[in-house]
């Protein structure tokens, strides 16, 4: 979804003429899959989405035009809603001080976009959700970004969905409970994505792992506690997105019919299962063929460019997801991880990539491997778990039982995915700097989420409203952004605030 496109409605032979080709697409992939040479460098490379937030009161700024313009660099792009824009880092890789050097620049493009948000009078937040977000940032009709793509989207989730999008979170009190008549909600979804470039034979047992662990893993980055005043889930952001973007209506849910936004339902053996699936499984959302697009399906000496598995492929959202990028000179495929939040740090978030990194790299290489010794449905549950309650969940893990995340985390999995940096050539002191990080953060329990929850609740103690206490909170949030620490050593608010 992240190429512009011609055309926002489509005819049934458009629709028919899609299904087509889409079939054709995958036929030539799978073939393609199993006789061509692909890079396999190991390469790495983050997306980076990031919320503007107004400068006097914190509210949602639809500036993203503005603050994109000030900018000037194609690496800054719009994202869905106008209070959000995001970038995309230069390719890198996490041997020597490749990490290090990612920190360095998740920092300056964070510095460029709060540099040029000033200017038109707001603020850059890296957050899961703004804390500030309320409904009425959906009822002003300016609230989604220029661009073709956007429309399209909207108009085939809603058109496929039958009526309003209904968004049901527990949480405090009766938790969340409020239907949209448009996709914005997707649009209070901010994150960090990180690629990692696999060889096609590996893909498989990387995409397993990357599921297995992606509960601690989400557990670790938790970063989304609010939402439109309400305090809901640790991660919030993946019960927000899975249902913002639910084409099905509730009858189709209950029949079993699967969610857009998906973890999956079986371990895989090769990475053409994924595009399989996405085919049989899902109809097309935006069906915009190559000839449409004016885009060849070969050209002499390429790989194949496959618009129509690509452009379904990034309409699927799964939270690990498969890329196939056919490249200038050589093809590659990549691993998508998306169940991340933006923030809080550039710190924190250096040391969220050396945790899947790494982790990676020594699961795939288990004489036994960890998605061997769980079912798919007990990966599931642990993802959901782990949103649900953060660092702070129980989980059942293969060996150890019924377990706390954070002390699993601490006792196991970072110590582990250390010592698969390690394996990757990474720098001894860049890996002491994250495991400092990561270790921190999970001992004391204090993720990003779990620092906003106890922000708010001393500000209320004092007096404040949840109003006003999500506005001070995300003042004192951006403090915490420039003040180069991780956020597990930010403290709370002082007796009389910022003052």
């Amino acid at each position: 979804m992240g190429r512009e496109i011609g055309s926002t409605q489509y005819t049934r032979s458009q629709r028919t003429h899609y299904r087509r080709e889409l079939r054709r697409n995958l036929d030539l992939f799978e073939s393609f899959l199993d006789t061509a040479e692909f890079e396999s460098t190991g390469t790495i490379g983050v997306e980076l989405e990031m919320n503007l937030a107004d400068a006097s009161d914190f509210s949602p700024s639809l500036t993203a035009t503005e603050v994109i313009e000030e900018i000037g660099d194609p690496e800054f792009v719009h994202e869905l809603g106008r209070f959000n824009t995001e970038t995309n880092l230069p390719v890198n890789h996490p041997r020597g001080a490749g990490l290090r050097d990612l920190e360095d620049q998740l920092a300056a493009r964070m510095r460029r976009t709060d540099e040029a948000a000033q200017k038109h009078g707001a603020r850059m937040v890296p957050v899961g959700h703004l804390p500030t977000l309320s409904s009425d940032t959906f009822a002003d009709e300016r609230w989604r970004s220029p661009g073709a793509r956007y429309e399209a989207l909207e108009n085939t989730v809603m058109e496929a969905r039958g009526e309003e999008i209904h968004l049901r979170i527990s949480g405090e009190g009766k938790g969340l409970d409020v239907e949209f008549d448009s996709i914005g909600p997707e649009a209070a979804c901010t994150s960090m994505q990180l690629h990692l470039q696999v060889s096609p034979e590996r893909f498989a047992p990387v995409w397993n792992a990357a599921q297995a662990i992606a509960g601690p893993q989400v557990a670790l980055g938790a970063n989304s506690p609010y939402l439109l005043g309400k305090r809901l889930w640790h991660e919030t952001r993946i019960q927000t997105f899975t249902q913002a973007l639910d084409t099905r209506p509730p009858e189709y849910a209950t029949q079993g019919v699967r969610p857009r936004v998906w973890f999956g339902e079986r371990w895989i053996t090769s990475m053409f299962d994924l595009f399989e699936e996405n085919v049989r499984l899902f109809p097309a959302l935006i069906p915009e063929s190559r000839t449409m697009a004016e885009e060849p399906l070969l050209t002499e000496g390429s790989s194949p460019k496959l618009h129509e598995l690509m452009l379904h492929n990034g309409t699927v959202w799964r939270w690990n997801r498969p890329i196939y990028d056919p490249g200038s000179d050589m093809p590659h495929l990549r691993l998508e991880n998306r169940l991340l939040p933006a923030g809080p740090t550039a710190i924190d978030m250096a040391a969220n990539a050396a945790f899947l990194y790494g982790s990676l790299q020594t699961l795939v290489n288990e004489r036994r491997p960890l998605w061997s010794r769980m079912s798919f449905e007990q990966a599931s549950e642990t993802f959901g778990q782990c949103a649900r309650w953060g660092l702070e969940a129980r989980i059942s893990w293969p060996r150890l039982g019924k377990i706390r995340a954070a002390d699993l985390l601490v006792e196991h999995l970072i110590p582990q995915a250390m010592d698969g940096l390690r394996e990757l050539g990474t720098d001894e002191d860049v890996v002491a700097r994250y495991e400092h990080v990561l270790i921190g953060r999970a001992r004391t329990g204090r993720n990003g989420a779990r620092w906003q929850i106890d922000t708010v609740n001393a500000l209320e103690l004092r007096g404040a409203s949840r109003e006003e206490a999500l506005a001070e909170m995300t003042a004192l949030y951006i403090d915490g952004v420039w003040s180069e620490k991780p956020v597990h050593e930010w403290p709370r608010p002082a007796r009389g605030g910022r003052g």
